[in-house]
């Protein structure tokens, strides 16, 4: 949807599986066999999945001002099974948070994701565009930081024409 550049660092990983549903057409990429692939999902975890990114999703609209789009488990809540270790090489001194052995994969990368932005300052930047029909994730690189579509020739222009028809 969008012609923005993907999110920094690891927080692609979370832009791309908030993205992985396409509200307007109702396409999931996590119904096929390739999408699932692309984070490491059986069939068996995609409700889990699902339930994760809605609440990725709530949280990337937050960040843009706008309303939750439906009720979902608090972000947290889900976080909160995810256990993290801070890991330093003892060889050259960097660091990197790990999760432990037994904790669910995707939700440890996307907790550790999330780590690494907060770390980074980026988090905040992560956004859910404003229009109902596309919620898609982007990473709002305007200056002001103030970023309300995931494409101003697409979701912005629609926005503004509504605006002007409803004049």
């Amino acid at each position: 949807m969008s012609e923005r550049s993907a999110a920094p660092g690891s927080l692609v990983l979370v832009e791309s599986l908030v993205n992985t549903l396409d509200i307007e057409s109702g396409a999931d990429a996590l119904d096929t066999a390739d999408g699932r692939a692309r984070f490491g999902l059986s069939e068996g975890e995609v409700a889990a999945a699902r339930e994760l990114r809605e609440s990725l999703r709530a949280v990337l609209l937050a960040h843009a001002g706008h309303p939750p789009h439906a009720t979902v488990t608090p972000l947290d809540e889900l976080l909160a099974s995810v256990p993290l270790r801070l890991t330093v090489d003892a060889a050259d001194g960097s660091a990197a948070l790990r999760a432990c052995a037994d904790a669910d994969p995707l939700l440890s990368r996307v907790a550790a994701a999330l780590a690494e932005s907060l770390v980074a300052g980026t988090w905040l930047r992560l956004k859910a565009c404003e229009s109902v029909t596309c919620h898609w994730a982007y990473y709002d690189r305007s200056p002001a930081g103030r970023g309300r579509w995931c494409s101003m020739q697409v979701c912005g222009a629609r926005a503004k024409m509504r605006r002007y028809r409803a004049k």
